[in-house]
């Protein structure tokens, strides 16, 4: 699993937009967001540098936890 923090997240909007983009990436992933603490937990094939672009790509700014 591989958390990373998204300050910007704030929304489902943006849950949905993150959570599209990685299963794009990783059609097998679990991600899991929890806007209270603007964090997401992702269970993932993909590294963690992978991971941390595709929520760039999506529009967001995250530092993995």
């Amino acid at each position: 699993m591989t958390r990373f923090n998204v300050p910007e997240m704030s929304c489902g909007h943006c849950t949905a937009a993150i959570e599209k983009a990685v299963k794009a990436s990783d059609a097998n992933a679990e991600v899991n967001c929890d806007l209270s603490d603007r964090t997401v937990s992702i269970f993932s094939r993909l590294t963690t540098e992978a991971l941390q672009a595709v929520i760039q790509d999506a529009g967001y700014e995250s530092r993995a936890l």
